[in-house]
């Protein structure tokens, strides 16, 4: 693991900051209207409002309130809303940070991810998982990772759940990866007549799997009526995608993307790691060595947030401590310091 320059830090935030707001305004393009908040399960979303044909009133879903929703918000009421200038200025400080040693994202996977961007999958919810978001994660906690990332599976996380707490968002993901004319098609379920949960390129490694915390310990193929689309249940996946964080993939150019909070994937990566069966060792390697390099840097930057995540994880049982607890040695092996971390929260 290596830290990168805090002039590169600083770029990436301010990069995470015009983004949000670009993103918001690219949604609402030169539409007249206005912005409004909505307070749903406790939280504060923002939506624009206005009037379509015939005076029917209309709502973009924009985002969770945060302090660049509340600029962009200030900004258009004051009449100095201008997406072509923050674009430019985004792809300045992209060029910036690519000079300065940031983790890039490889083109084909990038370009994909850009697709979902832009077909809304991320303003619906989405959260990007699996080894690109720990990428994501690196470059927003300010280092370079040590192990090889390379990989060309897309794995976006949701819930089926948001289609009750936030009406009329809609993200087609089939209809997204066929507009990229990359040669995407639905892969078939071991049971033909389940609905499909993936999408891959035909003699390529490029893959997109659609994923859902498990309801009720059902195994079947979730509908995600927003995505157009099913996912895949999997176990231990509800903890990591609660409350994502905004951040940005990088390539050529960039995308906005929602991740999961660091700490949470680490101690998610702790526990899946001994669900892995004997035959998959090396994965679960990858699981604890992913898992071992974020805390490393959460233990010296921010201890806060593990602690927090782990109060969390410790409320869903005591089965989930268990698995932590049985992890502990072989982590210990990968970074003594991020164990030790650990076992002065499992007490």
């Amino acid at each position: 693991m290596q830290r990168q320059p805090l002039e590169v830090q600083t770029i990436y935030a301010e990069l995470l900051d015009q983004l949000a707001a670009y993103e918001a305004s690219r949604t609402i393009g030169h539409t007249p209207g206005t912005f409004v908040t909505k307070t749903i399960k406790g939280q504060e979303y923002y939506y624009f409002q206005h009037l379509g044909p015939g005076g029917v009133k209309h709502q973009t879903y924009l985002g969770r309130r945060d302090g660049a929703l509340d600029e962009l918000a200030r900004r258009f009421s004051a009449g100095r809303e201008s997406a072509g200038p923050d674009q430019r200025s985004i792809e300045r400080l992209a060029a910036l940070l690519r000079a300065g040693g940031m983790m890039m994202t490889d083109a084909p996977s990038a370009r994909v991810i850009r697709g979902l961007a832009d077909a809304g999958v991320f303003h619906a919810g989405g959260v990007l998982v699996g080894t690109h978001a720990f990428t994501v994660l690196g470059n927003l906690l300010g280092v370079r990772w040590e192990s090889s990332l390379k990989t060309q599976d897309i794995d976006v996380a949701a819930t089926p759940g948001l289609d009750v707490a936030i009406p009329g968002l809609a993200a087609d993901v089939p209809s997204a990866l066929e507009n990229l004319k990359m040669g995407f098609l639905p892969v078939p379920g071991l049971d033909p007549d389940s609905p499909t949960t993936s999408f891959k390129v035909r003699g390529q490694s490029l893959r997109v799997d659609l994923l859902t915390p498990v309801r009720r310990a059902h195994s079947q193929p979730v509908s995600i009526p927003r995505f157009g689309t099913a996912a895949q249940p999997l176990r231990f996946l509800g903890y990591l995608i609660e409350a994502p964080v905004r951040a940005a993939v990088i390539d050529g150019g960039v995308s906005a993307v929602n991740v999961p909070q660091p700490a949470r994937f680490a101690l998610h990566k702790i526990i899946i790691s001994g669900e892995r069966p004997a035959t998959a060792q090396p994965k679960r390697e990858k699981d604890l060595l992913q898992a071992a390099q974020l805390l490393e840097v959460l233990h010296a930057d921010r201890p806060g947030d593990v602690t927090i995540a782990w109060d969390a994880l410790a409320g869903c049982g005591t089965s989930w401590v268990r698995r932590v607890v049985r992890a502990l040695p072989v982590l210990e092996r990968i970074s003594p310091v991020a164990a030790e971390g650990l076992r002065g929260l499992v007490g």
